[in-house]
């Protein structure tokens, strides 16, 4: 059995993906070879067999931790004993927050997730769609009390929404002039005004 740890306590499959991170970065994931990764990581292949079982694996995590974040995050705002207006700009600015604190990771996973297995690329469509079912229910629930007007359907307005989270990575700069959370909030302003009766 591997070992769980390095000398400084950093559980192995986290060093592994902070070194896949890293290199599919640098390098693309098409050209990070497996032994790259290893050795950056300073573990076996068998260690990395025996936590991923392939690369294609790493790539499919790197992403999933991040959902995996926003979708617990997504869940307890949702199910709070708040307005609809007050969970639902929560949510819209949280998503915002939590990718350009992973955007490397989102940035890697976007550009490389065309090297997904259809098993993989099955399943990251599964989260997905799970994170974007309860985002929209938020919507849904707002439109059907008439606090949001229903003049955009509620796939449009999540639609709308996650396009801007998708292009960060095209212009958001952390030396740039707004922090994470002022951009979040600009873009839930947006999406409330947007949805108002």
């Amino acid at each position: 059995m591997p070992r769980t740890t390095d000398s400084d306590g950093t559980p192995v499959p986290q060093r592994l993906l902070a070194a896949a991170t890293r290199l599919f970065a640098e390098q693309g994931y098409d050209r990070t070879s497996v032994q790259e990764i290893v050795e950056a990581a300073g573990v076996t292949k068998g260690a990395l067999y025996h936590y991923f079982g392939s690369k294609d694996d790493l790539l499919h995590e790197v992403y999933a931790r991040v959902l995996r974040i926003q979708q617990e995050r997504l869940d307890a705002v949702a199910g709070a004993d708040e307005p609809v207006e007050k969970r639902l700009r929560h949510a819209a600015a949280d998503v915002v927050v939590t990718t350009i604190e992973n955007l490397d990771d989102a940035m890697i996973f976007w550009r490389s997730m065309h090297h997904l297995s259809p098993e993989k690329d099955k399943q990251v469509r599964a989260e997905r769609r799970r994170y974007h079912e309860r985002f929209r229910a938020l919507v849904e629930e707002g439109q059907e009390s008439g606090v949001f007007s229903r003049a955009t359907p509620a796939d449009l307005v999540v639609d709308y929404h996650f396009g801007s989270v998708h292009h960060l990575s095209t212009w958001y700069r952390p030396d740039g002039p707004l922090t994470p959370q002022q951009v979040a909030d600009h873009l839930a302003d947006l999406l409330l005004r947007a949805l108002r009766p």
